[in-house]
């Protein structure tokens, strides 16, 4: 009985019951846990999932561009193939107009066959795989290779060519040596000394003393001094055979050895030796053979 004196009722459960509800309790615990961890789980698969997906979006806008510029790099291939063979038709234009032959080796610009390799296909779909065309373009890029090396070795004997010729052409006699009247030409004549027929070796122009005299080619100074009748003289080495001289001069302005332009002044008209006056006796020699002067006066 209670102080009130009202009856106090006993709740009673029975083992069997608590043991029940401690597993529920517990099973219930556990199925919280893998709710829990399923749901976290999940949650870092779908931020895997965005990530990867990020990525793999990252990586085809990556190849799409590579796509792009191995496009680009068929077109720059493409454009270069056409400047070499635009350069090769020069090179045989200028051979033509200069009379140059071409060496055998240098028949073919783009190796055996000289056949021009077929302009690359570029522009495919960006989706579509691009191995074929990296193939051709490193096939096409050795071609070329090829192609610049023999076109550089083309330039190079046409260079060669026209340097040879350029050095030939300003070591060649082509101007007066002075100015002023010619008085006796190249070949048979009367001696004004004897009144004999005699063979003049070369061209009397006559001038005012001290009028410069200039060298008529390029050429190295290789003697200046007294020749006999000629008074003083100097004379020029040209190379390839041809040697001028210029004789009865006053006084030389060059020393033996000097290198000497087509225009230097050289020396001074004067009437050393034996003269009727104060002129230059101007004469070329070809491999050792006096030669008309004339021939060699192109103004």
């Amino acid at each position: 009985m209670s102080n009130t004196g009202s009856p106090v009722k006993h709740l009673s459960l029975s083992k069997t019951l608590l043991r029940f509800l401690g597993l529920f309790f517990a099973a219930g615990m556990i199925f919280f846990g893998f709710v829990i961890y399923d749901y976290y789980h999940l949650k870092t698969t779908l931020s895997d999932n965005r990530e990867l997906e990020s990525n793999i979006s990252n990586l085809s806008d990556e190849i799409v561009s590579q796509r792009k510029q191995i496009q680009k790099f068929a077109d720059q291939i493409n454009s270069l193939k056409s400047k070499l063979v635009a350069l090769n038709d020069f090179e045989n234009k200028i051979r033509i107009i200069a009379n140059i032959e071409k060496p055998d080796a240098q028949d073919s610009l783009f190796g055996v066959g000289g056949s021009i390799p077929e302009d690359l296909l570029a522009q495919i779909p960006l989706k579509d795989k691009h191995n074929s065309l990296i193939r051709e373009m490193h096939e096409q890029t050795q071609q070329l290779e090829t192609a610049s090396i023999a076109q550089k070795e083309g330039f190079e004997s046409v260079y060669k060519f026209l340097e040879d010729h350029r050095n030939l052409l300003a070591s060649t006699p082509a101007i007066r040596p002075v100015q002023g009247w010619t008085t006796s030409g190249f070949g048979y004549r009367i001696s004004p000394f004897t009144g004999l027929r005699e063979f003049h070796k070369g061209l009397d122009i006559a001038t005012r003393k001290g009028t410069p005299i200039i060298a008529t080619a390029d050429g190295t100074v290789t003697y200046i001094g007294k020749k006999g009748l000629l008074g003083k003289t100097i004379v020029v080495d040209h190379g390839h055979g041809m040697v001028t001289r210029y004789a009865h001069i006053d006084k030389a302005l060059k020393k033996r050895g000097d290198k000497v332009k087509r225009g230097d002044i050289i020396a001074r008209v004067g009437t050393t030796g034996r003269t009727t006056g104060p002129h230059v006796h101007y004469e070329v020699h070809l491999n050792g053979i006096q030669t008309n002067p004339k021939k060699y006066i192109l103004n």
